[in-house]
């Protein structure tokens, strides 16, 4: 498949919890994501009902291509999720969708990304962190100088605000999901 025209149009589906359990959205986020950077996906459904969560699949016509979940919150967008299926990728769909996704949110707040660091010297997918890195770059993207480290993996911050992000701003976005995972039923 060549690459895509840059101007073509994906349909974006918006996903709530009652079209959530969709099996090529559970199949995609389920193989893009290493299991230790997911949310477990019927939990995912659970979060949709109780946070401000932006959950869209995109179609070229009636194919699958690819899916994003964008936490709102006041002060900043949060992405948690941006994927293409993987025999698309490199086609030109990304950055279709990326381009989407941001022209979606014009409310003035920034854009909050963590994706595994190009940097992490033990990375065991240094070339693919690289790409992502890149690809974000090119797309408006800057690196804040902020990471964080769980279950060993380094993430680096990105957004596309010139203004400083913190330590401290990343766990005051964090604080949302956690206050909705403690209170997510079975979670207590």
């Amino acid at each position: 498949m060549a690459a895509i025209s840059s101007n073509k149009m994906l349909k974006a589906v918006v996903i709530h919890s009652q079209n959530a359990n969709d099996e090529e959205l559970r199949r995609l986020y389920e193989t893009a994501f290493p299991e230790g950077e997911q949310i477990p996906y019927d939990d995912l459904i659970h979060l949709l009902d109780v946070m401000d969560i932006d959950y869209t699949a995109y179609y070229d016509g009636e194919m699958f291509v690819g899916l994003t979940m964008v936490l709102r919150l006041p002060k900043y967008n949060w992405v948690w999720y941006f994927a293409v299926r993987e025999e698309l990728r490199g086609k030109g769909y990304g950055q279709i969708i990326f381009t989407s996704m941001v022209n979606s949110y014009r409310n003035g707040s920034p854009y909050i990304m963590d994706i595994e660091s190009p940097f992490q010297p033990d990375a065991p997918n240094p070339e693919q962190r690289q790409r992502r890195y890149a690809f974000y770059l090119r797309n408006g993207m800057k690196d804040t100088g902020t990471n964080r480290t769980y279950n060993n993996i380094t993430f680096t911050i990105l957004s596309n605000s010139d203004e400083p992000f913190t330590k401290q701003d990343y766990d005051d976005i964090v604080a949302p999901l956690r206050a909705a995972w403690d209170n997510m039923p079975g979670k207590q």
